[in-house]
């Protein structure tokens, strides 16, 4: 007699996997419908040290590049900076994925500058990236299937999400944010980049990075908690 197999356990699903990726970014670290703390809004950011690791790079090469007005250091240092993190992760155990990944965009963007001899060049990448996330901000409006909406819907399992006004629209309105805030970006710092402005260009991408973007992160949680709360809460008499 053959002996009947143990359940087997089933292959996640793509569902799955996008679900996990959505509980993994920064949009996931406050399930919508609570309410967002400065603690949720710090993990969101990667607590102090992702703070630091965000932010030290493009400051050592504003730094470097202001004292020294030389490419080769100003390029370098940053790179530099993300190897030691990488470093400091393995040295104290931690996850160095996303070490790894700052690394790897410090790199392309050092690279990118010493094969053009041009400084400038090394905030290319982040044009691209700014534009990137228009274009898919964009799309998902036109396609009328908001960004920020399919990443809450994930979180929640909430399918029918699209048969409410008010989520439509909160989503609608949080995903023109995200379109304006890289588009915003690409109004202020393309012109320095075309001025070749290097330090100014390297200063507005700080100023223009982590704080906005911890900004808006904060409004998008309070905007979908409006539209999701409701979701959460049994109705009175129930």
């Amino acid at each position: 007699m053959s002996e009947n197999p143990g359940p087997s356990n089933p292959e996640p699903s793509f569902r799955d996997a996008l679900s996990a990726a959505a509980r993994q970014s920064s949009l996931g670290k406050v399930p919508p419908g609570e309410t967002p703390t400065a603690g949720a809004l710090l993990a969101a950011m990667g607590g102090a040290r992702g703070l630091v690791e965000s932010i030290l790079p493009g400051l050592g090469f504003l730094v470097v590049f202001t004292i020294t007005q030389e490419l080769l250091p100003s390029v370098l240092a940053p790179l530099a900076v993300a190897l030691v993190f990488i470093v400091l992760r393995l040295v104290m155990r931690q996850p160095v994925t996303t070490a790894i990944a700052g690394a790897f965009g410090v790199g392309i963007s050092a690279g990118l500058a010493l094969i053009t001899n041009d400084a400038n060049n090394n905030f290319v990448p982040g044009f691209f990236i700014n534009a990137g996330v228009v274009l898919v901000m964009v799309v998902s409006l036109l396609v009328r299937r908001p960004f920020v909406g399919l990443i809450v819907s994930l979180l929640l399992n909430d399918d029918d999400w699209r048969a409410n006004p008010a989520k439509v629209r909160v989503a609608t309105i949080a995903t023109i944010l995200w379109a304006a805030l890289s588009a915003l970006r690409l109004a202020v710092q393309l012109p320095l980049y075309l001025a070749e402005a290097t330090e100014a260009l390297a200063a507005t991408k700080l100023v223009m990075g982590v704080p906005l973007y911890a900004a808006l992160l904060w409004v998008t949680w309070l905007l979908v908690r409006t539209a999701w709360r409701a979701r959460e809460q049994p109705a009175d008499g129930v």
